[in-house]
């Protein structure tokens, strides 16, 4: 059974940094293109970053541009997303998926940027 399952999220002050996880299992890993997709409080899902499987390519919302930084372990399938200058927009809930749309995503983890 595919499953993924993010974490790493909490409470943090507008220009501080987090780093999430997101555990991969029941899959060839390092095969996969990944995602990472947030969902804000009252709004839809929104696609932040995408990495491939070896890496090589990587790709970023303009909203995160620049701040945020995808990144993968395949040894230990586990894929990551370091976010550093957050802002109050970045409060959400964050999820690893297979694609854009949020598929196959976890639970999520939740961030809530605020003073």
């Amino acid at each position: 059974v595919q499953q993924l399952v993010e974490s790493g999220g909490g409470l943090v002050q507008p220009g501080g940094s987090l780093r999430l996880s997101c555990a991969a299992s029941g899959f060839t890993f390092s095969n996969s293109w990944m995602n990472w997709v947030r969902q804000a409080p009252g709004k839809g899902l929104e696609w932040v970053s995408i990495i491939n499987g070896r890496s090589s390519i990587t790709n970023y919302a303009d909203s995160v541009k620049g701040r945020f930084t995808i990144s993968r372990d395949n040894a230990k399938n586990t894929l990551y997303l370091q976010m550093n200058s957050l802002k109050t927009e970045d409060t959400a809930v964050y999820y690893c998926a297979f694609d854009g749309t949020g598929r196959g995503r976890g639970q999520g983890t939740r961030v809530t940027v605020s003073s």
